[in-house]
């Protein structure tokens, strides 16, 4: 599923305009350098390629760090879209990262310690302030901790401000290709679909006033449940 999603065909090398708008996103140079195999293989991702103005760039990572991801997330943000992305250091593990055209715009700092991964739940203005906010579970095998970042900036120049953690929380299996869960919106503000540590319930977690609050919302039975959660049933 995840070589599906990302595998790259072509080889078009290009620097756009600056800040052009990305229309796609896709990992490229697979690569066997950082051995963890969270997602069920030993291939990692050395190139990121954004499409836009029916041309590519390609961003190549040094060899230090790889994408350990399953594929980029396009994300609205002031100034244009740009590719949300897992990006993991040999050395410090992973972290969120924000590419544009033009390179890096921002990232969270790296969890700190090899082989530690962080699965993202996506991105929305989930306070409703009008600024985007970026949700992962930073360990999601180990501390099941929620984590919200806010973007503040544009694309041409960005920075993440933590927000708030809750511990208690995961969207990740060890060997899964996938990440199960998301974002939804039922009418009345984005919600976190995750389920809780124990892997029993499927959660809906909500930020107010700069505060995670969790409810269940259903029994967790796997992680089609949370797939299913996520269309409002």
């Amino acid at each position: 599923m995840r070589v599906r999603a990302v595998l790259a065909a072509l080889l078009v090398f290009a620097i756009g305009p600056a800040w052009a708008d990305i229309a796609s996103a896709r990992y490229d140079a697979p690569t066997t350098r950082y051995a963890h195999g969270v997602l069920g293989d030993a291939v990692e991702w050395g190139d990121l390629v954004l499409s836009h103005d029916g041309r590519e760039t390609r961003i190549t990572l040094p060899d230090a760090r790889v994408f350990e991801d399953i594929a980029p997330r396009m994300v609205s943000l002031p100034g244009g879209m740009a590719a949300l992305v897992v990006e993991s250091h040999r050395d410090f593990g992973a972290r969120l990262a924000i590419y544009h055209a033009q390179g890096l715009v921002a990232a969270t700092p790296y969890i700190g310690t090899p082989n530690r991964w962080l699965a993202p739940i996506g991105a929305a203005d989930m306070d409703g302030d009008g600024v985007i906010e970026i949700a992962y579970i930073d360990r999601p095998h180990l501390a099941k901790r929620l984590r919200v970042w806010r973007f503040n900036g544009t694309v041409a120049q960005g920075a993440l401000g933590h927000v708030a953690d809750l511990v208690g929380l995961t969207n990740h299996e060890i060997g899964w290709d996938f990440i199960a869960g998301g974002l939804r919106d039922c009418g009345s503000g984005p919600e976190m679909i995750t389920a809780d540590s124990d892997w029993v319930r499927v959660m809906a977690t909500r930020l107010e006033g700069g505060v995670l609050t969790a409810r269940e919302i259903g029994r967790y039975g796997g992680p089609d449940t949370l797939e299913a959660a996520l269309s409002c049933p």
